[in-house]
């Protein structure tokens, strides 16, 4: 087989394109790829070159490209090294589960570069549900819980872009006030550059909150600390009844995105 056959193979079962209207997201990308048959490894060495304004990863000394046939390529040198590590790091198989970096820089070039607008909305449109804005009533342990990791999300949101969020208890639905969800929208809508939006998603769609996305984008919470903020209620619950091998599996890989997305998101 050709270097060339290999490479369309890898890049058509790595990333999973089509109708849906999710495209944009690597995670879902990723879980589309798992069901297929991994490609396996077709080059040796992997570099790092800077070239026409950006750093492009290297296979053997030839550009890497995306699906949409673009250049695999960053305008920092510290993206290009976390994405260039991942490919080094390769085994025989190919797991696009395990480079979350090369998957959140392949999406933000081929779909959400075409769709900054779309990607704006979805992240927008958690804030209007926020889950850090829906707090449980008892016990007592998960109310702190929830207290010690939402109050600095909630204070930082206030105190930077004057949105006071409305918090309610229980599940059902309370409507944000519009100044609130509007205070957001410039802080949204002047991310301009495709990576730092599309990990602003992934940050948004892993943790269920906009806010907490926005806390760990605004440095105020590290990735570590974004991501537990948003396991909040399902740590309890681990704390009460124990984790299985395959939950803490799935907890370990989410982690493992939202911490690549976390890296990205606060920029160069």
């Amino acid at each position: 087989m050709s270097i060339d056959k290999t490479r369309s193979d890898y890049t058509a079962s790595w990333f999973a394109d089509g109708i849906d209207p999710a495209t944009f997201d690597p995670i879902r990308a990723a879980r589309n790829s798992l069901k297929r048959d991994l490609p396996k490894r077709f080059w040796k060495d992997v570099s790092v070159e800077a070239r026409d304004g950006l750093f492009l990863v290297m296979l053997d000394g030839k550009p890497a490209r995306t699906r949409g046939k673009a250049l695999l390529g960053a305008k920092s040198r510290k993206t290009a090294d976390l994405v260039a590590a991942e490919w080094a790091e390769c085994g025989v198989d190919i797991e696009p589960d395990k480079m979350p970096h090369t998957r959140i820089l392949h999406t933000s070039i081929d779909h959400v570069a075409i769709a900054m607008i779309e990607v704006g909305d979805d992240i927008l449109k958690y804030a209007a549900s926020d889950a850090i804005c829906y707090r449980v009533a008892e016990p007592e342990a998960l109310v702190k819980r929830q207290e010690a990791a939402w109050r600095p999300v909630l204070e930082h949101i206030s105190s930077r872009y004057g949105a006071r969020f409305v918090e309610t208890t229980g599940i059902t639905f309370v409507a944000q006030p519009q100044f609130a969800l509007d205070a957001l929208a410039p802080r949204v809508r002047g991310v301009d550059d495709p990576l730092l939006l599309g990990a602003l998603h992934v940050l948004t769609t892993i943790s269920g909150s906009s806010l907490i996305a926005l806390a760990v984008a605004d440095g105020v919470l590290s990735g570590e600390a974004g991501f537990d903020a948003g396991e909040v209620d399902a740590d309890y619950e681990v704390s009460i009844w124990g984790a299985d091998e395959e939950a803490a599996a799935r907890r370990a890989a989410r982690l493992r995105d939202f911490c690549a997305a976390a890296r990205f998101a606060v920029g160069p």
